[in-house]
C-alpha cells in the first residue's frame, strides 16, 4: 500500500511541476535572471507551495506521526555551516546554469530528452560521490 501512495504521490507532483512550469528550464531560468529578462511568473508557484507548507505542516505535525509511517522524520540539525553554505551555492549555480533543481528534474525525464537524461546522470553521480566522500570523512 505504501508503495502505490508514493507512485501516486510522485505522479501527481510531476504533474504538478509540469503544469506549473518548473519542468521548462528557459522558464526557470528567465525567473532567476532577475537584472535581464525576467519572468516572475514562478513566484505564483513559490507563493503557493509555501502558503500550503505553512498550512499543512502545522496541522500534520500535532499528529503522533505520520499516516504510514512509525514518526516524523525532521531535520535535527539547526547550525548553518559550511557544508551546507558550499551545497546550497553548488545547487544554486547549477539551477541557474541548467534550469533544473532535482524535482523537477525527475518528472521531466518523462519529456525523453538526453540533455535532462545526462543532468540527471551526472545529479545522481555527484550525490553518489558526495555520499563517498562523507562516508570517508566520517570515518576519520
Amino acid at each position: 500500500m505504501k508503495n502505490l501512495i508514493a507512485i501516486i504521490s510522485g505522479l501527481v507532483f510531476g504533474i504538478g511541476l509540469a503544469a506549473s512550469g518548473m519542468t521548462d528550464t528557459t522558464r526557470v531560468q528567465g525567473f532567476l535572471d532577475i537584472f535581464g529578462d525576467w519572468d516572475g511568473s514562478l513566484l505564483f508557484v513559490l507563493g503557493g507551495a509555501l502558503a500550503t507548507t505553512l498550512l499543512t505542516f502545522r496541522i500534520l505535525l500535532k499528529r503522533k506521526a505520520p499516516l504510514l509511517a512509525e514518526r516524523f522524520l525532521l531535520p535535527i540539525k539547526t547550525t548553518i555551516d559550511k557544508p551546507l553554505m558550499i551545497g546550497a551555492m553548488i545547487f544554486g549555480v547549477g539551477w541557474a546554469l541548467v534550469g533544473y533543481c532535482p524535482g523537477p528534474a525527475f518528472a521531466a525525464l518523462a519529456y525523453l530528452q538526453w540533455q535532462t537524461l545526462l543532468f540527471v546522470a551526472t545529479m545522481l553521480a555527484g550525490a553518489f560521490v558526495a555520499r563517498k566522500w562523507s562516508d570517508r570523512k566520517a570515518l576519520n
